[in-house]
């Protein structure tokens, strides 16, 4: 039963969708507006009688004043969620190889897959990324004599096309013999109690600004480090949103570009409101609604007039009739003494 009303009510949209919305959408809300014009003006000339109706209106106010200042703020949440990205997607990097079968060490060079995401895509279109590696490696004497090498990424899309590809060099940060041993012995008591440890954060930008393609957006990066004897403690991939413009405003100042935004969405609602309602109040529907309203009022008024008329005539009939009664009954009985009076002089 509720399927085929859905669907003759389907139908119906389909084949008439201008009478549907007068009737269903046009009509009511002209007549809530109507109602609500005429409460209003009926509550004006009357005056507030009494603490209830001033209670009411301030509920009425309040209400309608918290529903545009909520509806601001969501279309605000709504506008930075969809204009400002996230400004950072970090991934962990495990990075493998394959181990050499005669001697200790590495026998190809470390590589690892990172998955950005299992959808379609992650960075936005149109917005600029800065693309980095961080190696944390040991000041060890291989990593020392190690010099330069090569760090090589390719970016592919989800079927596994190559969108990019980027290589940079890096190397561990040189120190001086003098400078090295008075590092140690300043801090001396820190590495004793494993607070430092003798190790350096090395970062590898392979992407200043790149920016993401709407054709083939990029789902999963495959790095390598082109060296079999650098030693490791871990690796990340950082992935940074380089804000600009009214981006940056609004990420650097998030309490003034919310009170700047809700406040004119504010205003532009209200503005919105106001304009909605005078155009209601203005439409010729709601002229014909009212105009239609006055002439049955006037009728309904006509018709009690005719009713109040005709029970008054009634009422008269009435009276007359019980008056012509009465002195009918009068005739009668003076014709009886008449009859009576002869009679009682002749005896």
């Amino acid at each position: 039963m509720v399927v085929r009303r859905f669907l003759s009510t389907f139908w119906f949209i389909v084949r008439h969708p201008k009478q549907f919305y007068k009737t269903k959408v046009s009509g009511p809300l002209i007549k809530f507006v109507y109602e609500t014009v005429q409460l209003y003006r009926l509550r004006t000339r009357k005056g507030i009688d009494s603490v209830r109706e001033l209670f009411l209106r301030g509920t009425i106010v309040a209400a309608a004043t918290s529903v545009l200042v909520w509806l601001s703020i969501f279309m605000y949440m709504a506008f930075y969620y969809v204009y400002v990205p996230t400004i950072s997607h970090e991934r962990p990097v495990f990075l493998q190889f394959k181990a050499c079968q005669d001697a200790k060490g590495i026998c190809s060079f470390p590589s690892a897959h990172i998955q950005l995401t299992k959808r379609q895509q992650l960075l936005m279109y149109g917005q600029p990324y800065k693309i980095h590696l961080e190696l944390e490696m040991p000041e060890s004497r291989t990593n020392r004599e190690l010099g330069m090498f090569m760090v090589c990424a390719d970016f592919r899309g989800q079927d596994g096309s190559l969108v990019t590809s980027s290589c940079r060099s890096a190397m561990l940060h040189y120190r001086s013999v003098v400078i090295d041993t008075l590092y140690k012995l300043v801090f001396i008591p820190l590495f004793i109690l494993g607070t430092v440890e003798e190790k350096q954060k090395v970062y590898v930008e392979l992407f200043a600004e790149y920016e993401d393609k709407e054709t083939a957006p990029v789902t999963d990066v495959y790095l390598e480090i082109q060296t079999k004897y650098i030693q490791l403690y871990s690796a990340k991939f950082f992935i940074n949103a380089q804000f600009s413009g009214l981006r940056y405003f609004m990420f650097h100042w998030p309490l003034v570009s919310a009170t700047i935004g809700i406040t004119s969405n504010l205003f532009f609602i209200a503005i919105v409101c106001i304009i909605t309602w005078y155009q209601l109040i203005l439409s010729d529907d709601y002229r014909n609604y009212e105009s239609d309203l006055a002439a049955n009022r006037r009728l309904e008024y006509f018709k009690g007039n005719v009713e109040d008329d005709s029970s008054s005539f009634d009422e008269d009939t009435s009276f007359l009739q019980e008056a012509s009664g009465n002195e009918k009954d009068y005739l009668e009985e003076r014709k009886i003494l008449d009859d009576i009076k002869p009679v009682t002089v002749e005896q």
